[in-house]
């Protein structure tokens, strides 16, 4: 069972579903630190693993799969939950639902290290809308933009590929992650059970995806079978890919992150997950092959420098983020 996580405090990096005040202690600190990048690795391999189910699964069928695993693994989490708790955890896993299919439908349109580059930039979103409420941007915000924007330029004319439908999606599930976090910074302060919050996202994000199935993809009358008979042989063709992200890059990997995030700074957190593109870019090079030239790599360089500056600030404690 995973270590109940200390009381939340402020709002910290990306999307936060544990948060923590601890100052990391000297013991634990180089294991925690080694928890941190595992658990950065791990996210890196998603993308590689969902582009390359793309081409046989519809991004609903991806996320209901792979919740459904992770959501009955943490249910017992929500046995005797408080009604608030379950409440909070299901407003925000219809966001999080979206962030999923945004992404997914991004990746069978775009390359995978794209995708992962620009739906890191959701670490922006928060301060931009901070901005458009009329807050004055803080000056490590204004370069961490600059360098967003510099790199996005970069990235986009990556090998003369333009801008592209998949690339907005991906955007817009940065926009959706954004949101969550903004959600989540409330809900982390009014729930008894934090993980009781984490499992009712994850079995709610379960419950939109077949609803979206039913609704988008499934067909009906006489085209309900045959489909039906596809689909459950795509999936089993795809089993060992949806069992590691269903078992270890959602319902695992968040034990792990609540473990080391106990025994780290956030600074040192904050640094470490914006390097999660960089490692998703990695796998994808050894599990897909996609490669990125030398100014698709100058754009990963300034978006991870971006990354990493709008989250730097030593008043700010880090924060177990959503499975990616």
């Amino acid at each position: 069972m995973p270590p109940r996580p200390p009381p939340p405090c402020a709002p910290a990096t990306r999307q936060p579903l544990v948060e923590t005040c601890l100052k990391p202690s000297a013991p634990q600190h180089l294991p925690g630190i080694a928890a941190l990048l595992t658990v950065t690795l791990v996210w890196g391999t998603t993308f590689p693993v969902m582009k390359d189910m793309t081409a046989a699964l519809s991004a609903s069928m991806i996320v209901l799969v792979r919740f459904t695993l992770a959501g009955l693994l943490l249910a017992p989490f929500l046995w005797r939950a408080r009604a608030g708790d379950l409440w909070q955890g299901g407003l925000a896993g219809v966001v999080l639902f979206f962030c999923y299919v945004f992404q997914i439908e991004g990746l069978a349109l775009t390359s995978a290290n794209r995708n992962a580059f620009l739906t890191g930039l959701n670490v922006l979103v928060v301060p931009l809308l901070g901005m458009a409420a009329g807050k004055p941007p803080e000056r490590r915000i204004v370069v961490a933009l600059l360098l967003a924007l510099a790199g996005l330029f970069a990235l986009c004319w990556d090998g003369g590929i333009s801008w592209g439908r998949g690339d907005t999606l991906a955007l817009l599930a940065a926009l959706c992650f954004g949101l969550y976090v903004k959600m989540m910074e409330t809900a982390t302060r009014k729930v008894d059970s934090l993980m009781a919050l984490t499992a009712a996202q994850i079995v709610t994000v379960a419950v939109c995806a077949a609803g979206w199935l039913l609704w988008r993809d499934m067909p009906s009358g006489a085209q309900a079978g045959p489909w039906q008979a596809a689909a459950w042989q795509a999936v089993l063709s795809y089993k060992s890919n949806l069992i590691y992200l269903g078992v270890v890059a959602t319902a695992a990997i968040i034990s792990l992150q609540t473990w080391g995030q106990s025994h780290s700074s956030a600074n040192e957190a904050a640094v470490i997950y914006a390097f999660e593109p960089g490692c998703a870019a990695i796998f994808a090079y050894f599990w897909l092959g996609e490669t990125l030239a030398w100014n698709g790599l100058l754009g990963a360089a300034l978006l991870i420098s971006g990354m990493i500056v709008s989250q730097w600030s030593s008043s700010r404690p880090a924060a177990v983020l959503a499975p990616e």
